[in-house]
Parts: structure tokens; C-alpha cells; sequence
């Protein structure tokens, strides 16, 4: 995990007993800094790039064997994150790693998926608000925009993953219902754009 190697290579306190616990890029940029939330960021992304688009062409050259290892190892690597066997199962959220798995599988998602991330983030300035805004869309664009549509196995794998990333920010939805949810201020660029002096 990102979280876990930037600790290792700069040092310092855990992420896991920092901020909200979490070993993700969100907590790494409340608690360490952009620096060192960029270089989780890159790792984690990276992490299921390499899984789903080196892996599979590694172990075979024929693309529909291919394509299935692709699934398979997105599944385990964003599953793996999550629940990290080394870690004591105290992993992160799954979304960089997710979003690295999503620009190899269903790059076409990708403008409409960051774009909402985006949007969402600049109006509110809430992290886990744009990402399960995010989760909602790639299910949408395949629903709506891919061939092949929920019934496939692109559908049934993007549909799990989601199911896992929203699990996994329950608490974050439970916080946001609240009103106690923690967000980037500075994020809101709308806001403070119009907000009166």
C-alpha cells in the first residue's frame, strides 16, 4: 500500500494511527502533506495499473485469457488493499487502487467518472461525497454507455467493486448524513469564489 511505503521511505508516525486511521491518500494529505499524499496517490493508482494491464500480458498472450486474469487480478488487488493480509486486514478504501484498475478495464468511464469526482469536490469539498458520486457514475456509463452492459462480466466486476468501495466508506456516509464529515475547505473553489466578503 501507498500509505505504508511512503511511511517506510520518510518516516514518521503510521498513518493507521493518524487523522481518520485511514491509509489512503486523503488522510496522507490531512496528516503528512501534499508531498507525501501525492506519492501514495501515485503508488496505489500505479498498484492496479500494473495489476490488471502487466500481470495478465506477463502470464499469457491470448487476449481472452488475458482479459480474465485482468479481472481477476483487479478484484484481488483492490480487494488486497483493502483488506491487507500483512497489515493486520487494516487497509485502505480501494479508490486509487480502483482507479487504476478502471483506466486500463473501462478507460472510456474515465471523463465522465474524474469529471463528477471533480465537480463534486469544487462544489462541496467533500472527498468521500465525490467519490461514491464517482462509484454511482462508472456503474451509469456502464449501464448506459458500454456494450456490453451490467449483465457482463465487465458489469458484474465493476458492480462488486463498487459494492466494496461505498462498504468501505459506510462510516463516511454515516458522517455525512450526521454533518460530521471532514472536508477540504480550500476545495471549494465555487465557494469561496461567491462567498460574501
Amino acid at each position: 500500500m501507498g500509505g505504508m511505503v511512503m511511511t517506510a521511505l520518510k518516516g514518521g508516525a503510521d498513518l493507521r494511527n493518524t487523522g481518520s486511521g485511514n491509509v489512503g491518500a486523503t488522510n496522507a494529505l490531512r496528516t503528512r502533506g501534499k508531498g507525501f499524499a501525492a506519492g501514495v496517490l501515485l503508488i496505489d493508482v500505479a498498484k492496479g495499473v500494473i495489476a490488471v494491464w502487466v500481470l495478465p500480458r506477463l502470464i499469457t498472450d491470448e487476449a481472452t485469457l488475458q482479459s480474465l486474469l485482468a479481472y481477476v487480478a483487479g478484484a484481488t488487488v483492490t480487494v488486497g488493499h483493502c483488506y491487507p493480509a500483512p497489515y493486520g486486514f487494516r487497509g485502505g478504501k480501494g479508490v486509487a487502487t480502483l482507479a487504476g484498475v478502471f483506466a486500463v478495464l473501462l478507460p472510456a468511464a474515465l471523463p465522465l467518472v474524474l469529471g463528477g469526482f471533480a465537480l463534486v469536490v469544487i462544489l462541496s469539498g467533500y472527498v468521500s461525497l465525490a467519490t461514491l458520486t464517482a462509484c454511482a457514475l462508472a456503474v451509469l456509463h456502464v449501464a448506459c454507455f458500454d456494450a456490453a452492459g451490467l449483465g457482463s462480466a465487465r458489469g458484474a466486476f465493476v458492480s462488486a467493486m463498487v459494492v466494496l468501495v461505498v462498504w468501505k466508506h459506510r462510516s463516511n456516509l454515516r458522517n455525512l448524513v450526521a454533518g460530521r464529515e471532514s472536508r477540504f475547505e480550500n476545495a471549494r473553489i465555487v465557494h469561496r469564489l461567491f462567498r460574501r466578503p
